[in-house]
């Protein structure tokens, strides 16, 4: 393919070389004569592992070339990646100058061509940058959006030291957009690259960069708050790491990474506070693992807040204890919901087969006669009794019986804070955050 490549700094010139090294005819443009004066040299405009040779080489198989002339760079390539900077503002938003000056001229040198262009926006944007591009490029070329001219995100995930690798051999190439000639046409710049490729939603696709990139920063902070407290009471932190990363099917997978309640139960909260009493002891601040619990009071409030919101009065809850399956009820988020909206003066009727069952057979009956003994009453094991008491039901377990509950009543509002079904119901459901 012949390829356009705008902004030759760090992702532009590894694009530039890796993109070449797989056959492709590049050329790069940049406002910076010395970084095009360097790539016609055969040379990198950056310092990085493996590029200077890549660059080298096929400079020399005369794959590669260099331009400030936009105009020429565009009409000689059907698909033009942009990968200029988006510097922070100094309130912390992004400057996307660069960027819709590019799409701008890449709408002004499209003007006149009669071939298909994409539009590959390389370069970290917020949500709604894909769009916006799209309507400058409109705007300056006169030509029709997914008709003349398609804009594929198509975010990278290069890390300083190993792009190269990380080019070659990453774990997935993620494709947002809304024309699928763009999506064919962008996938076959990765064909000799052995990675899945995702289709996914524009707005998925420009927002990924910034979840990976900030949980990769928690990573950090994490490991460093957990070394600091290793380090004084006399453990090896990179033992202990090392035989926690060993963990693959919960630690280092994607258990728990699902949006929705709160966290509960006897171990997480227990063992949180006791982490940090040990920190507390030893004079240590940790405030990534002294905010986790705040965090977690947060998303409780946010459903208490989200059911006020519908200034209904009677109230179903779907399951009690922490989680499903199970009858236990220590630190269950839907117990503190419950006796919430009984102190709101509500009406509440819980529907939890397995919390029915212990209170009847003994199993758990100590904690709930000890805890809770004004919610005994309130449980039942009848689905049916419980939602025609309701006008609101709140999903708090993920049950077969519960998936197209919302549309086999109609009549009822249902909040949803465990994902039950696909998220596709009527106008009388709501996600908790989604």
């Amino acid at each position: 393919m012949n390829v356009s490549i705008f902004g030759l700094g760090y992702v532009g010139c590894v694009s530039l070389g890796c993109l070449a090294e797989h056959g492709h005819s590049v050329i790069g443009v940049d406002v910076n004569e010395k970084k095009v004066d360097l790539i016609n040299q055969g040379k990198p405009t950056i310092i990085e592992k493996d590029v200077d040779h890549i660059i080298a080489n096929n400079w020399k198989r005369k794959r590669i070339l260099a331009t400030s002339d936009y105009q020429m760079a565009v009409n000689n390539t059907s698909i033009s990646l942009i990968c200029v900077g988006t510097p922070s503002t100094a309130e912390g938003h992004l400057n996307l100058t660069a960027i819709f000056e590019t799409a701008a001229q890449i709408g002004e040198a499209i003007k006149n061509k009669e071939e298909f262009h994409v539009i590959v926006i390389r370069s970290t944007v917020l949500p709604g940058t894909n769009r916006e591009v799209g309507e400058l490029v409109a705007q300056h070329s006169g030509k029709k959006r997914n008709i003349d001219f398609g804009v594929v995100s198509n975010p990278e995930f290069l890390r300083e030291g190993s792009s190269v690798q990380d080019y070659y051999h990453p774990s997935m190439t993620v494709i947002g957009s809304d024309s699928e000639k763009a999506r064919c046409i962008a996938k076959e710049l990765y064909t000799k690259i052995d990675a899945p490729i995702y289709e996914v939603d524009i707005e998925i696709a420009e927002l990924i960069k910034y979840i990976n990139n900030s949980f990769h920063a928690l990573k950090i902070a994490f490991a460093n708050e957990v070394g600091n407290i290793c380090k004084r009471i006399g453990i090896n932190s990179h033992e202990l790491m090392q035989l926690f990363c060993q963990d693959t099917h919960l630690n280092i997978s994607d258990k728990y990474f699902k949006p929705g309640q709160a966290y509960g139960g006897s171990c997480l909260p227990k063992d949180l506070k006791a982490l940090k009493t040990i920190a507390h002891d030893h004079y240590l601040e940790i405030p990534v693992l002294s905010s986790i619990e705040q965090s977690n009071e947060n998303q409780k409030k946010l459903v208490f807040d989200m059911i006020l919101q519908k200034d209904l009065r009677n109230i179903g809850m779907l399951g009690l204890s922490f989680k499903e399956g199970t009858d236990d009820l220590r630190y269950s988020p839907m117990v503190e919901l419950v006796e919430s909206l009984i102190g709101k003066g509500m009406s509440v009727s819980i529907y939890d087969k397995n919390v029915n069952f212990s209170k009847l057979t003994g199993t758990n009956k100590q904690y709930i006669d000890k805890h809770i003994p004004h919610l005994s009453e309130l449980i039942s094991d009848d689905l049916e009794k419980v939602i025609a008491q309701s006008d609101l039901v709140v999903m708090g377990h993920k049950q077969p019986e519960f998936r197209d509950i919302c549309v086999r009543y109609p009549e009822k509002y249902f909040i949803d804070l465990v994902k039950v079904g696909n998220g596709v119901c009527q106008s009388n459901y709501e996600g908790i955050c989604w």
